[in-house]
């Protein structure tokens, strides 16, 4: 598959703005998914390094993408909860 069909077949995915979380939010959803995205980016970098692929990359590029908003999501958290009025 192409790199063009595969952003053809994903921009027909439509978002439901949802979050999945892997483990029972212990005290921060929002933590718990960028712990989990960054878990899931460090598997995917593993992957490609052993092996090199246009897919692999893919793969990789999507969940580092999925893990750095994540944290734009974590760092606005904090932020809101610590900024004052």
């Amino acid at each position: 598959m192409s790199t063009s069909d595969l952003r053809s077949l994903l921009d027909d995915v439509p978002d439901t703005f949802e979050i999945v979380l892997r483990r029972d939010p212990a005290w921060s959803p929002v933590l718990e998914a960028w712990r989990d995205a960054a878990e899931e980016a460090s598997e995917a970098l593993a992957a490609w390094r052993h092996h090199p692929s246009r897919a692999a990359y893919s793969v990789y590029r999507a969940a580092q993408d999925r893990e750095d908003a994540a944290l734009d999501s974590l760092v606005q958290t904090q932020t809101s909860r610590t900024s004052v009025s």
